[in-house]
């Protein structure tokens, strides 16, 4: 079935599905939930969302909706702030290139590509959006993935992190925890999904992932209820990120043994190891209101803006100098990785 089938079979969903892009307000090697401010943090990310996005986030102190003042998401009150990894070539002589973003379908012009984030009552393909879910409150954040991750195994126990390698740009089938491993004609899109289950009193966990969890039968996809250690339901947060993989499909430039030549941006050339970060930001009960209303993206009361206006949010959060400049070459062809990664498959 064909992208813009399923988006119009969508439309008729007896409660709110959230499906928007975010343009990228900056890439730079900073993660202010995993390594607060630590300047550079290890490794490159690409990161969306509200502009008061600094190096600490300090969650005691900070009111994310009230300090910023522009989103570069399409909900003009989502300051919520959402980050991944990058992605890079590695070619056949060891450089490093990384690869460019693409903005998802129906979604042109978004600036750096960015990333298409949703939020879902129930399953996306399986039954109408009929759930009654709670929406994330002030100060949460959240964590999914496994650095450290190189085998199937160590990344079993996220259920829904995913790559489809995209022969066109409705491709959305044969996904795989690892990379692709033949060549991608127009790209290589992730899907980040994070759990479902909320413990209902925590913002945070140490690890950023113990106050939630999946359900009791497995994968969002299930439909099983929640753990009685978190029984809190919450709409899944899902990420879909799309790499431009077209100047990457020659055979000559990948490894002479045809192995997959692609690596994050901290060194993983297996794919296990994919992860993303989520810290909330939406204005006031603006979510929840969402969440409640029987809409499909274009929600009533819900206040949206263009992709250029979005594209304005990034170019004034960069030019403001409200970010710390770290001085590195991040897109050229590289002898290493930023931060000094070089691909690793163990």
């Amino acid at each position: 079935m064909h992208w813009s089938t399923i988006l119009l079979a969508l439309a008729g969903s007896s409660h709110a599905l959230i499906r928007f892009q975010c343009s990228q307000l900056v890439r730079q090697r900073l993660d202010p939930l995993v390594n607060p401010g630590m300047v550079p943090s290890p490794h490159v990310h690409q990161i969306v969302g509200g502009d008061s996005f600094n190096t600490t986030m300090d969650p005691k102190t900070k009111d994310i909706p009230g300090e910023s003042s522009c989103t570069t998401c399409q909900f003009s009150e989502d300051f919520s702030n959402y980050w991944t990894a990058i992605l890079y070539f590695k070619a056949r002589n060891g450089t490093y290139k990384r690869v460019p973003q693409l903005s998802n379908v129906l979604f042109d012009g978004a600036a750096g590509g960015g990333m298409t984030v949703y939020y879902m009552q129930d399953p996306l393909y399986d039954i109408p959006q009929q759930s009654s879910v709670k929406a994330f409150q002030p100060g949460f954040r959240m964590f999914i993935g496994d650095l450290n991750a190189r085998t199937k195994q160590e990344a079993a126990r996220f259920r829904q992190l995913t790559y489809t390698c995209m022969d066109d740009q409705n491709s959305r089938e044969q996904e795989t925890v690892a990379f692709p491993t033949r060549p991608c004609p127009y790209g290589i899109m992730t899907s980040l999904r994070f759990p479902t289950c909320w413990d209902g009193v925590n913002l945070d966990s140490p690890d950023h992932m113990a106050h939630m969890s999946y359900p009791e039968t497995g994968t969002f996809e299930s439909a099983g209820p929640c753990p009685s250690t978190h029984p809190v339901r919450t709409s899944q947060v899902m990420f879909e990120v799309i790499y431009d993989t077209s100047s990457f499909v020659d055979p000559a430039d990948w490894p002479e043994d045809g192995s997959q030549p692609f690596v994050w941006s901290f060194g993983d050339g297996t794919g296990y190891a994919n992860h993303a970060d989520y810290v909330f930001g939406w204005k006031d009960d603006s979510l929840q209101k969402i969440l409640d209303t029987k809409c499909y993206v274009n929600c009533p009361g819900a206040k949206t803006q263009s992709i250029e206006e979005m594209n304005k949010c990034a170019e004034s959060f960069q030019a403001s100098g409200k970010m710390v400049e770290i001085n590195e070459d991040i897109d050229g062809w590289l002898e290493k990785l930023p931060g000094g990664h070089v691909a690793n498959y163990s």
